[in-house]
């Protein structure tokens, strides 16, 4: 039989997994933690649903950072409540994580500036295409793609880093011997959690 994980019985040790499975997912794009679902409000109030790439984790601070066009719905939404969830999934580590929380956009500042000077070209040339992300196309290909900039400054006016501040977070474990389950809030300074039911 395997042996269960250290974090089993361990509150604090369950979410400094979560946050190291995070940290992870940032630097390892096979990790299904590299590319969570997104969940956002519509304007309407129903949810919105979508994947994006993970591209930073700051346990001490509760941040999760990743892209987004802000021509897109998900910039819209986050501009218009600041609401959002982040789902992940990890089947071979029989672990689900949810955060929840306020994100903001960041356009034309020092943390939009940084991530745009760490993000690779083929992920630049993204932000330049026209027409914007959701726009109706007469065709699948009926949109254009910018040549490669030297200058790395194409679709540099489209691009928003988000940042989400974790307000909550929800941790389970499946094992054929007792699921674990865990809810965390973060306070002005620390986060306290309790066990729940699974």
């Amino acid at each position: 039989m395997d042996a269960l994980p250290s974090f089993y019985d361990d509150l604090d040790g369950f979410r400094a997994e979560g946050w190291r499975r995070l940290a992870e997912g940032v630097t390892n794009r096979y990790s299904p933690f590299h590319t969570p679902s997104l969940a956002t409000v519509d304007a309407a109030g129903r949810p919105r649903l979508r994947t994006v790439v993970l591209r930073a984790a700051d346990a001490g601070a509760g941040a999760l950072r990743f892209h987004c066009d802000r021509r897109s719905d998900k910039a819209r939404e986050i501009a218009e409540n600041g609401l959002a969830a982040l789902h992940v999934y990890d089947g071979r580590a029989k672990l689900q994580l949810r955060v929840e929380g306020r994100a903001r956009l960041h356009q034309d500042d020092a943390v939009a500036d940084a991530a745009w000077g760490a993000a690779l070209t083929m992920s630049r040339i993204c932000y330049g295409v026209e027409p914007g992300p959701g726009t109706a196309l007469t065709a699948g290909d009926a949109y254009t793609m910018p040549d490669e900039d030297p200058e790395a400054r194409i679709g540099r006016e489209n691009f928003c880093a988000v940042v989400l501040s974790a307000e909550r977070m929800d941790l389970l474990y499946l094992d054929r011997r007792g699921h674990r389950r865990a809810v965390f809030r973060r306070g002005t300074e620390t986060w306290t959690g309790t066990w729940v039911a699974p």
